[in-house]
């Protein structure tokens, strides 16, 4: 689940970062937010909730 998080917001960030200038900021902080969250699944184990 994060990891399909973490890859859409990825995705946004790299179309941002590409073509669409005046929302890049909103962007970058969605790929901030997809960092911290891998940070948070690689720091407790990548435990699953199932």
């Amino acid at each position: 689940m994060l990891w399909t998080i973490f890859v859409i917001l990825l995705i946004l960030w790299l179309i941002g970062w590409i073509g669409f200038h005046v929302i890049g900021w909103y962007i970058h902080l969605l790929l901030v937010a997809a960092i911290v969250v891998l940070l948070i699944q690689l720091i407790t184990g990548g435990r699953r909730s199932v």
